[in-house]
C-alpha cells in the first residue's frame, strides 16, 4: 500500500496512490480533496521528532499539526494508535512495545476461541450464509456458501448461539466494504475484516453486530498490517461510538445524538430547524448514516480518514488510555487550572474541560459537523426541500464536495456560537 513515498517533496501531493481505486470503479467514487502540505500536514519526519530517547511523545505538538493539516498517509496507523486511546503518550517505547506484544497475545487467544466455536475464523475465509437457525438448529444445506464447514449439532448456549447468528450478517456487510479499493480485491484482507468483526462481536454481545461497524473497521485493516493491531485500534475508536450502535426495540443509540443535533440547529439556525419540522424532519433521521459511520460515505476513502483524525485530534483527551484501562488518572488535576496541562487536549475538548462539564458523550464534535453541513446547505434546504425526500437528495449532493478541514472549522464556530446561547 506504501507505494508513494518519493510524493511529499513537492508539498500539497496527490497521495490517493496510497489506496488505490479499482480502475472500472474510478468513475463511481467521490474525488479526493486532501492533499498533503509541507509545513502544515503531520509527516514522518515530525512524527519521529516528536518523540524523546526513551519515547515519551510530545502531543501538543503532534495535536496542533494534525489540526494544522491531517496526517501523511505513511504514518496514519502509528498515530492513530495514539488518537484512539491505544497508547499513552507519558509511556516509554519500551513500555508501549510489552503492551502491544500482550495485546497481540490476548488478541490471538480470543481469536483460537472463536476457531474452536467456527473452524472458517482465521482460515483466510469468510461465512455469507446463516450457519443456523433462530432455534440453534444446524442449516445443512449451507456448507457450499460458508467454505465447506456445517455446524454438526444444535447449539443450545445462548451466547454462542447469538454470535453464530450474527456471522453471516458480517460477512455479507464485509463482501461490500470498499469494494472499489484495490485492497479488497484479495480475498486474505476481506477474510481480515471479517474476522476482526466477528471477534470484536463475540466479546461484545451486549451491542453485538450492526450494519455500519463494518465501514469503521475498514480503514483499520488497510492501515495495519497486524490483524491484532487493527483490532485494538478499532477496539478503541469503538469505546466512542459503540453507544450509537446499541438498539432495542423502540430505539437506537444515535438518536441520543440526533436529540443534540435538533437542540443544535434549534439554537443556531431556528428558520431551518423549523422548515425540517414542518416537513416531519425535526428528529434528524436522515442524519443517522453520517453520524453512525463518520461520514463515510459523504468522502472519498482518504478525506474520511483526514476528517476523522481532524475529528479526533480536536476532541482528544489526555486521560483517554488511563480511562480505558481503568488506571489512576495522570493529568486530571486541575487542567482548566495549568494552561500548559489544557494545550495536551484537542480544541473541541478544551471547552468542555473549561467548563467542567463532564457529561458530554453526546455532544461530540461529529454533531457539529453535520451542523455545519446543514448550514452549508441551508439556502437550498429552505428553498427546495418540500418534503423529507428533498433533505436526503440535497445532502446527498454532498458526496465528494466537502472540504474536511473547513466542516471541522465551521463545526468550531457552531459549537462556540450554540455554548453561548445555551
Amino acid at each position: 500500500m506504501f507505494c508513494c513515498a518519493f510524493m511529499w517533496k513537492s508539498g500539497g501531493e496527490d497521495l490517493q496512490g496510497f489506496y488505490p481505486v479499482r480502475p472500472e470503479c474510478q468513475s463511481d467514487v467521490p474525488r479526493t480533496r486532501f492533499k498533503s502540505r509541507a509545513g502544515k500536514t503531520l509527516s514522518a519526519r515530525r512524527w519521529h521528532a516528536a518523540f524523546t530517547e526513551d519515547g515519551h511523545l510530545d502531543m501538543e505538538k503532534v495535536l496542533r499539526r494534525i489540526q494544522r493539516g491531517g496526517i501523511h498517509p505513511s504514518i496514519k496507523g502509528a498515530v492513530w494508535e495514539f488518537l484512539s486511546g491505544c497508547y499513552d503518550p507519558d509511556s516509554t517505547f519500551d513500555e508501549r512495545t510489552k503492551l502491544r506484544d500482550l495485546r497481540r497475545e490476548q488478541y490471538g487467544s480470543w481469536k483460537e476461541e472463536c476457531k474452536n466455536m467456527v473452524p472458517v475464523v482465521g482460515s483466510g475465509k469468510y461465512i455469507t450464509m446463516a450457519v443456523v437457525s433462530e432455534n440453534g438448529q444446524p442449516i445443512e444445506d449451507s456448507s457450499v456458501e460458508n467454505q465447506g464447514w456445517v455446524v454438526k449439532t444444535a447449539v443450545t448456549d445462548d451466547r454462542t448461539l447469538q454470535w453464530m447468528l450474527s456471522l453471516h450478517q458480517i460477512g455479507l456487510d464485509v463482501a461490500r466494504t470498499d469494494r472499489y479499493l484495490s485492497f479488497y480485491e484479495n480475498d486474505i484482507n476481506q477474510s481480515k475484516l471479517w474476522d476482526v468483526l466477528a471477534i470484536y462481536t463475540w466479546l461484545n454481545l451486549d451491542i453485538g453486530y450492526v450494519q455500519g461497524m463494518n465501514d469503521i473497521c475498514s480503514p483499520m485493516i488497510i492501515l495495519f498490517e497486524d490483524e491484532a493491531d487493527a483490532f485494538w485500534c478499532f477496539e478503541r475508536v469503538m469505546r466512542r461510538l459503540r453507544e450509537n450502535f446499541r438498539a432495542t426495540a423502540t430505539s437506537m443509540g444515535v438518536q441520543t445524538q440526533l436529540g443534540v443535533l435538533s437542540q443544535v440547529i434549534k439554537t443556531v439556525d431556528p428558520r431551518l430547524h423549523q422548515h425540517l419540522e414542518d416537513l416531519d424532519g425535526g428528529e434528524y433521521l436522515f442524519a443517522i448514516r453520517m453520524l453512525m459511520v463518520l461520514f463515510r460515505r459523504e468522502f472519498s476513502f482518504l478525506d474520511a480518514l483526514y476528517l476523522w483524525e481532524l475529528m479526533w485530534a480536536m476532541e482528544y483527551n489526555p486521560n483517554m488510555f488511563a480511562t480505558y484501562e481503568e488506571l489512576e488518572n495522570r493529568n486530571n488535576n486541575n487542567a482548566a487550572d495549568d494552561p500548559k496541562l489544557l494545550k495536551r487536549y484537542g480544541k473541541f475538548e478544551r471547552k468542555y474541560v473549561n467548563s467542567g462539564n463532564n457529561e458530554r458523550h453526546s455532544n461530540t464534535i461529529a454533531v457539529f459537523v453535520v451542523a455545519s453541513v446543514l448550514q452549508t446547505k441551508n439556502k437550498r434546504l429552505l428553498k427546495e426541500a418540500k418534503g423529507l425526500d428533498d433533505v436526503v437528495q440535497i445532502l446527498g449532493d454532498i458526496a465528494g464536495n466537502l472540504d474536511a478541514k473547513k466542516a471541522c472549522k465551521e463545526a468550531l464556530k457552531i459549537h462556540e456560537k450554540f455554548l453561548k446561547k445555551v
